[in-house]
């Protein structure tokens, strides 16, 4: 399992490229030419993320993108709940059947340890923080 998938790497880029250039809207054009991103994906990932209003979108000639929150506002997980839903670390190993002893599985709570630490810290890593 990943824990960033490519449309949340994608759409972290994007955010940061537009948040550095918070005076102005940013044209999809641009961000294909700048990020390398193919332009169908970045499209679909701007839409969610215009649709989740986390940026605002302008259309027209002078149309593009830019934040609708402070990037001190957005954070990574986010944009892994947008784009890759709620993600689960500590599955067991035996997909079909349910361990008897689910509840006292000494692994499980172990992982399941490692996996708050993790989201916690995901949490708290914003798009601010990503642009220093």
């Amino acid at each position: 399992m990943k824990l960033i998938t490519r449309d949340t790497d994608y759409a972290l880029r994007a955010i940061c490229y537009i948040a550095k250039r918070q005076d102005r809207i940013v044209p999809v054009s641009e961000l294909v030419a700048k990020l390398g991103i193919p332009r169908p994906f970045l499209r679909k990932i701007l839409q969610a993320l215009s649709r989740k209003r986390v940026l605002y979108s302008r259309q027209g000639k002078n149309g593009g993108f830019v934040l609708a929150v402070s990037p001190r506002k957005i954070f990574l997980m986010d944009l892994i709940n947008i784009f890759q839903g709620r993600i689960e670390l500590n599955e067991c190993f035996f997909k079909k059947k349910i361990c008897p002893d689910q509840n006292k599985c000494a692994l499980r709570k172990i992982v399941s340890g490692i996996e708050r630490d993790v989201f916690k810290r995901l949490k708290a890593v914003s798009i601010q923080l990503l642009l220093h």
